[in-house]
């Protein structure tokens, strides 16, 4: 990262600081490499369940190949195309790269050390075991060798490699292994090495019968299976090692915007493309002798830096399935229930209730039920006339949103739903649900070309004495119930005439054409949110030198707008207090001398993964924003996003209580410094151990 003068202008020359300074930002990639850390971390701490330490580490594999996928794949080909621009933090592409190596190396290292030397043997003392080659009885030997024989030899295709079957086109992520063979084949061919893709639909780890080992649960990787029987795939020729690797590759989708006839149909021919993109990243057994490892270097196109060797399987997220296989809830995190508010269970009339006043859920302390339950009443209530809602991940074909929707437009309902094709990963699925909502009868509109349609919103038209009235539901999260149990997210249902417009404009802006309408009471992206953002922190200025209270708390998963960020600045220097709580990415510094001296950044990893994103603006008169738009420049200038004020006083201030909470964490928090490093918050002797997401359990849950 640049160097920061801590001998920065003094405050009362403010004025003349630039705020352009390079060294006043940090690299946005090697931030959320920091956020990734934070997460390998939980892996370590004792105050968690073992098994739920090891989904954590499970969970940072998982979120370190999706940034090889696409934050890595996209530097290498601004490189390759010779396309390299620098952000704020005046890094080159090819330094960030150089930076984001060394920073993974040590960080894979550490997480292998974690996995095999605390984390297993931790788990054994529990009756988890994974059994070692070495560690295998008679008994269990044959056993893998009858499964081998039976349910891989039947499937699995080894590759020789040889002029006429060069080096395969080998799918993105997939466990592969490199043999080292000595013998001549039935043809005469004297072949040196061969590839061998293992079979897709066996699982990684597999556990062993009851009978076969020691009390509790043990399981044999399926790589050590292989590795043991190598010799059985080429008969007649001699195995002289065999050794495990993966490929990661570019996962991002080139779709050209411009002259798209059919997105959907452009879309589908780029999914294919995915598992087969321009490779970024080799991982090897860290066994594998090196003539090997540098086949398979030529082979890839990569270079020693873009090499992991790894003592461990190098498919660590397929493990995910392990805590569910043994059956141990003592080893996870205890149950609850989320609470449901009053006036809105199941067998209420929830337009009823809506109509009387707004209602604030926080989940996963708070039921998402209530937003399934509007969708299923409007499906059935005869009065209700129309229902349009965003969609950009929904859980695919088992959604309950997706069925209620479906149930609408089979009954008769005018249902609009705007699917959000491009949602990372999710794309698939979104073609699919798209083609059932289409065949049931439902309009599906794809947003805006160039534009993601990220808000989430639902607009419920009914008709009442005669007149139509509308019911809203606006969140930060996604219309999915599995992440609602897993993420924070506020859920706002209202009836409130004027928000119920304006949601209707924007609806009207994404199904149809025309000029941008003023919206009442909404901030929207790509219009509006940036520039109001930028006055309402100007706001606070203004408040801090009238004398009148000032503090700005803004809670989301991402701050790297340069506008947003310079605002904070001159927020900071004109005296007014600042605290950020920002899970992921942040390229603020904090603490700079004579800029950011009144600023406060903080990160949350606990048991759930902190989503919401909340504006809160002291002012004369306090004003609270949720919203499904993070503080970044894809967020405030390339999405469709909506931020909605809590205009309740009661409700605003339940937020600002909750926000509080998180600033005053002491178990599950890190603060950043200037320099770009994150440190945990330790509870002091004199405090009582404070965390937000275990407070918020014991207020809002059973």
């Amino acid at each position: 990262m640049p160097e920061l003068d801590t001998a920065a202008t003094p405050p009362e020359t403010a004025e003349t600081i630039s705020l352009d300074n390079n060294a006043y930002y940090l690299n946005r990639e090697l931030s959320h490499l920091a956020f990734n850390q934070r997460v390998l971390a939980q892996a370590l701490d004792e105050s968690h369940p073992i098994l739920e330490r090891l989904k954590f580490l499970l969970i940072f594999s998982s979120n370190l190949d999706e940034f090889f996928e696409i934050r890595v794949a996209g530097l290498m080909q601004s490189i390759k195309f010779e396309r390299e621009t620098t952000g704020p933090d005046g890094m080159p592409p090819s330094e960030t790269l150089r930076k984001i190596s060394e920073i993974c190396h040590k960080t894979v290292d550490q997480q292998y050390k974690t996995l095999n030397d605390i984390l297993i043997p931790a788990m054994a003392t529990e009756g988890i075991r994974f059994l070692r080659r070495k560690q295998w009885t008679t008994a269990q030997t044959e056993w893998v060798e009858n499964f081998i024989e039976h349910e891989v030899l039947p499937i699995i295709s080894p590759i020789g490699i040889d002029p006429a079957h060069p080096f395969p086109r080998l799918v993105n992520k997939s466990l592969n292994f490199i043999v080292k063979l000595e013998g001549k084949d039935a043809f005469g061919r004297d072949l040196n090495y061969a590839v061998v893709p293992a079979p897709r639909t066996l699982p990684r780890v597999i556990k062993l019968p009851d009978e076969l080992g020691e009390p509790g649960h043990n399981f044999i990787f399926l790589s050590s299976m292989i590795h043991a029987n190598a010799d059985k795939m080429f008969p007649g020729m001699k195995a002289l090692g065999c050794y495990q690797f993966r490929i990661t590759r570019n996962a991002d989708l080139d779709v050209d915007m411009e002259g798209i006839a059919d997105l959907a149909r452009a879309l589908r021919g780029e999914l294919h493309s995915r598992r087969f993109g321009t490779a970024v990243r080799l991982e090897v057994a860290d066994n594998c002798p090196e003539e090997l490892t540098q086949f398979l270097l030529q082979e890839t196109g990569l270079t020693e830096s873009e090499l992991y060797r790894v003592h461990g399987p190098v498919n660590l997220k397929r493990l995910m399935k392990v805590p569910t296989q043994v059956g141990r809830p003592d080893l996870l995190y205890p149950p609850f229930t989320p609470t449901m508010p009053k006036g809105l269970a199941r067998k209420d009339n929830i337009f009823d209730a809506v109509a009387r006043k707004d209602y604030l859920l926080q989940h996963p302390f708070e039921s998402f039920a209530p937003v399934i339950q509007l969708l299923r009443q409007a499906a059935k209530d005869p009065h209700v006339v129309a229902i349009k809602q965003t969609l950009y991940r929904s859980g695919g074909l088992k959604s309950s949103i997706v069925d209620a929707l479906i149930d609408a437009a089979r009954n008769g309902k005018e249902v609009t739903a705007i699917v959000e094709l491009r949602a990372r990963f999710d794309e698939e699925e979104n073609l699919e649900l798209a083609s059932r909502l289409q065949e049931a009868g439902a309009v599906v509109v794809y947003g805006v070309v160039g534009y993601k349609t990220h808000s989430k919103m639902v607009l419920v038209v009914r008709r009442e004495g005669g007149e139509l009235k509308r019911y809203v539901h606006l969140g930060t999260g996604n219309y999915h119930s599995g992440n609602a149990r897993l993420y924070t997210d506020y859920s706002l249902l209202t009836a409130d005439p004027v928000l119920c417009g304006d949601v209707h404009r924007i609806f009207q802006q994404l199904t149809g054409m025309g000029k941008t309408e003023r919206m009442d009471k909404l901030l929207h992206a790509p219009f509006t949110l940036k520039r109001q953002l930028i006055r309402l922190i100007d706001g606070e200025v203004k408040a801090h030198r009238d004398g009148k209270p000032a503090h700005i708390i803004l809670k989301c998963n991402g701050l790297t707008e340069p506008k947003i960020i310079q605002a904070l600045y001159k927020a900071s220097q004109a005296g007014v207090s600042i605290d950020l709580i920002i899970r992921g990415m942040c390229c603020l510094r904090p603490g700079i001398p004579g800029v950011s001296d009144n600023i406060r950044v903080r990160s949350v990893v606990g048991r759930f993964l902190e989503h919401t994103r909340t504006y809160y603006f002291a002012n004369s008169e306090p004003t609270v924003f949720c919203a499904s738009a993070d503080l970044m420049e894809r967020n405030l200038t390339h999405r469709v996003e909506t931020c909605f004020p809590v205009q309740q006083p009661e409700l605003a201030q339940r937020i600002y209580r909750e926000l509080l909470l998180y600033i005053n964490d002491n178990m599950r928090s890190w603060q950043l410094d200037n320099s770009g490093h994150y440190t945990e918050n330790q509870c002091a002797q004199d405090e009582s151990p404070q965390g937000a997401q275990e407070e918020l359990l014991h207020l809002l849950s059973k």
